[in-house]
């Protein structure tokens, strides 16, 4: 594999047959050639290999939900507890290099008792199955390179006569960090198990996880349904353990291809019941742009509750309220996985005074679970309406005539329509919010006025004549009916 570094095409990858003739990695491809006039080469392709290392990453969580990139070429696994799904460790690795090399890949890994122990064998060893008394003889026989210090320190390392990871292990901790710094220490200390050193899962870990393993590929859609209705029951009977509801649920279908979909369904309420996230997952299914294809077939089908709240017992009410509410809950839901949860919005209050920025539209899926303030109160009862129920965004300019300077206007043209005003109330004095307004921001009075024909608006005037700010303007904001 060839590729360009410092301006000069290098080798970045060699295969066993040429690492056997002597060519390594960042050799020059002009000395290669020198050695080797007819060389088979290909041109590396970062991208591409990293899409396909996050692919083979989606492939490997049929075996573990706990997967971790190991850029550039390699993947680290969290085993623990999912090695009985399989009878042993054996069955296992056969069963993932049985699957990679029927698609043309050579693997090479290892099974450790901690992340760096297994990336170190595997990368620099032969790998396999590492037993935990035969751990450290191995690890000591590695080649200082795999601890990934820095080339300075490992060179100044050679110099001293030192070549193994055991050849450093046993020396003094104090003397070696004096020399090489802590990093020098802290690998060694991870190597070994002495120093946790947790993997980040490219993935959230589920909160519920259920699935099942055909002995066959699924392929009819009939029978994934039923798979599916099985696996919602056995979902639910954990969560009812944790008094919890799911509130997002993530369905992963396993081709036998290696092909991997993902479906998720958010909802507005903990879901509790069977029967309602069924219909929501046949819904979602239903309005795939990409419909679900079943290819070869489908030999795993996993569903995890990626997050859950806790569950309460909903008491109905004599007046029906109770139910519609959660009628008009579950229309929410279906409406949100039908047409998208940024297609199905919500008015949220917002803290501020300032009326074009009091309301904020968000998914009507999250603005159920979390509202940030309360609205304000209406009118008192026979008052009118303090706000218009109509709003202009933005404000729509008005050339008022007024009697006397910062008082409300008698006649103003609006849309080259004259109104005549017969009633009028205010001023409601709105100030700037300063900590996010540009400085030139002036401070509006609002009135409520009525014309001659009974139609009433929200006007304000920007700037104050009192303060001798330069031409205040009017505007209309809003109507009131």
């Amino acid at each position: 594999m060839v590729d360009r570094l410092a301006n000069a095409l290098r080798l970045t990858a060699v295969d066993e047959k040429a690492a056997k003739a002597g060519l390594y990695k960042g050799m020059a491809l002009t000395d290669a050639r020198a050695q080797f006039e007819k060389l088979d080469i290909a041109f590396a392709s970062p991208r591409k290999d990293a899409a396909l290392l996050e692919k083979l990453a989606d492939w490997s969580d049929r075996y573990t939900p706990l997967v971790a990139l190991d850029e550039p070429h390699g993947l680290i696994l969290d085993l623990t507890g999912c090695i009985h799904l399989f009878g042993d460790e054996t069955y296992l690795i056969e069963d993932i290099h049985k699957r990679l090399h029927q698609h043309g890949m050579i693997v090479r890994s290892a099974i450790a008792t901690n992340p760096a122990a297994a990336r170190a064998l595997a990368r620099h060893s032969p790998g396999g199955i590492v037993s935990q008394n035969d751990e450290s003889r191995r690890l000591y026989a590695l080649p200082l390179h795999s601890l990934d210090i820095e080339e300075t320190h490992l060179a100044g390392l050679k110099r001293a006569g030192l070549r193994t990871v055991g050849d450093i292990d046993v020396l003094p901790r104090a003397a070696l960090t004096a020399r090489f710094g802590t990093n020098l220490v802290n690998r060694l200390d991870a190597l070994f198990g002495r120093q946790d050193e947790p993997i980040s899962p490219r993935r959230i870990v589920p909160v519920c996880m259920v699935e099942r393993r055909m002995a066959e590929p699924l392929i009819a859609m009939e029978s994934v349904e039923h798979v599916l209705l099985s696996l919602s029951d056995e979902l639910f009977r954990s969560l009812q353990e944790r008094v919890e509801g799911a509130r997002e649920v993530e369905t992963s279908f396993f081709r036998a291809d290696g092909d991997v979909r993902r479906i998720s369904i958010q909802t507005g309420r903990p879901v509790t019941e069977t029967k309602t996230l069924f219909r929501l997952l046949k819904e979602r299914l239903s309005t795939l742009g990409d419909p679900l294809d079943t290819g070869y077939g489908f030999d795993i089908i996993r569903l995890a509750a990626v997050r859950v709240e806790r569950s309460q017992a909903i008491q109905k009410s004599l007046d029906n309220r109770a139910q519609e509410t959660e009628e008009i809950n579950t229309l929410v839901d279906r409406l949100s996985i039908r047409l998208g949860s940024s297609r199905v919005l919500c008015p949220v209050p917002v803290d501020t005074h300032i009326p074009e920025r009091a309301v904020l539209l968000e998914p009507a899926v999250k603005a159920k679970q979390d509202t940030p303030v309360e609205w304000s109160p209406g009118p008192h009862p026979g008052n009118p309406p303090e706000r218009p129920i109509r709003l202009f965004q933005p404000p729509e300019r008005i050339d008022a005539t007024f009697e006397v300077p910062d008082a409300a206007p008698a006649r103003f043209v609006w849309r080259r329509v004259q109104h005549i005003i017969t009633l009028a109330e205010g001023p409601e004095r709105i100030a700037p919010e300063w900590w996010r307004e540009h400085a030139g921001a002036l401070t509006r009075d609002y009135y409520r006025l009525e014309d001659n024909r009974g139609r009433r608006f929200w006007v304000f005037r920007e700037g104050l004549y009192e303060r001798g700010d330069p031409t205040p303007r009017w505007f209309l904001h809003g109507i009131f009916a």
